[in-house]
């Protein structure tokens, strides 16, 4: 019985159907004859989409840390690569534990049984700030000036909200901005749009909703709003809520997967596509080979010269921002940096914080840049910066899909399949 991911989700499927012997016995429950027997039933095999090579890399990749890689074909949404650390032996389920190792694993302050690519919620940090920019131009910005003076902080109120950067990035607009991360551009861009708006382009995204991959209890994550908030803590929206959003901060929180679907989606154009994970199907009684219905893409009607605009500047964050350690000599990649802040510290502070307090690590990329083939979505807990704690994971596990792929995507690879006799589902 499928108690786990893929194995749970389609256990119909794969479980088959146990067979039967009659027989009949003596009054002292002797065998004395076969009446019947009916052959136990093999379930059916899956095809799935993940690359063994690529899955195998990305679980290497994390190691002993705590995090989650996530590999999608921005072009059909099929899923490449899923690997969520910690994790453990699912073979130990069906051999049976003992009580006192189902109470370790339950226990484990890791939580080796949550799968953080689909169920982990952290705040998106500064990967939010692709949807920000799409917002901004969008709406206009509502007003937003060409350029804004970056000095470090950002005024508001009685709070001052700081930028990464002590001393400030000097003159920023929107390509600036983003190539270099500028908290205060995004702070103030995030008064002028106000939080219905920055809600509004969220959830056109699939934020605060199951992408639905065909996975078991994936998590939505929060698109906050005043309502939301109303709601769910019974406290009014505060103008300064929404700068904290605006940064990826405060009530807002994603999934991994979320966010590769979102740098997906900006690399294809504005054309999202619904994870999946099962190709398809081997019927055991006929040796048929069917390919599961595709979900419909779903065009989220934005400008082409506005998607252009942020594709060229997350190009410009690998190759002179903040996530220059993506950059590759074999391909050309995109992307956007992040650093989700757990509680807040001084950042002389930093290396003497205990490590379960310290930063999450983002890094969301696609490639190559001219005819985008892979998206890649790193959250590595607890890491430090997304520059340099997970950019690098995800340029490594770019260039060995070049290496392998040549560029060949799932889409060809799935015509040869079809050519080969797999046909469609009913």
């Amino acid at each position: 019985v499928g108690q786990y991911g893929v194995e749970r989700k389609y256990d119909q499927l794969l479980r088959g159907r146990a067979g039967r012997k009659l027989i009949e016995v003596d009054a002292l429950g002797h065998e004395k004859r076969t009446i019947s027997v009916d052959k136990p039933q093999a379930g059916h095999d899956l095809y799935l989409t993940i690359d063994f090579d690529l899955q195998r890399l990305a679980e290497d990749l994390l190691g002993k840390e705590a995090g989650a890689i996530i590999a999608l074909d921005p072009k059909t949404g099929e899923t490449l690569a899923l690997a969520s650390r910690p994790s453990f032996d699912p073979n130990s389920l069906s051999r049976g534990l003992s009580s006192k190792e189902w109470r370790g694993i339950l226990q484990d302050k890791r939580h080796p049984l949550t799968n953080r690519a689909i169920q982990g919620l952290y705040p998106p940090g500064s990967t939010f700030k692709i949807i920000m920019a799409t917002a901004a131009l969008e709406t206009n910005g509502t007003d937003m000036p060409d350029t804004i003076q970056c000095i470090g902080r950002f005024r508001f109120g009685n709070r001052t909200f700081r930028d990464w950067k002590v001393n400030g990035h000097g003159s920023m607009n929107l390509h600036s901005a983003m190539t270099h991360s500028c908290d205060v551009y995004f702070y103030k861009m995030g008064n002028r749009l106000g939080i219905e708006n920055i809600a509004k382009y969220a959830t056109l995204f699939g934020l605060g909703e199951k992408t639905g991959i065909d996975l078991p209890s994936e998590k939505s994550g929060i698109v906050p709003s005043p309502k939301w908030k109303e709601q769910t803590r019974g406290e009014p929206w505060y103008p300064g809520d929404t700068i904290s959003v605006a940064i990826g901060q405060g009530y807002v929180t994603v999934t991994p997967i979320q966010m590769a679907k979102v740098i997906a989606t900006i690399s294809n154009n504005g054309v999202a596509h619904q994870p999946q994970l099962v190709r398809g199907i081997r019927r055991r009684n006929t040796g048929a080979i069917e390919t599961l219905p595709v979900p419909k893409p779903m065009s989220l009607g934005l400008q082409p010269n506005f998607v252009k605009n942020i594709q060229d500047s997350l190009a410009s964050v690998v190759s002179n921002g903040t996530a220059r350690q993506a950059n590759s000599p074999l391909v050309t990649i995109a992307g956007k940096t992040g650093t989700s802040q757990v509680i807040a510290l001084r950042s002389d502070k930093e290396k003497e914080t205990p490590k379960e307090f310290r930063d999450h690590a983002w890094f969301v990329a696609y490639a190559p840049f001219e005819n985008p083939q892979i998206a890649v979505a790193v959250l590595a807990e607890h890491s430090g910066h997304g520059g340099s704690a997970a950019a690098p994971l995800a340029r490594q596990l770019i260039e060995a899909f070049i290496k392998k792929t040549g560029g060949k995507t799932q889409v060809s690879e799935l015509r040869d399949l079809r050519k080969n006799g797999m046909r469609r589902a009913p």
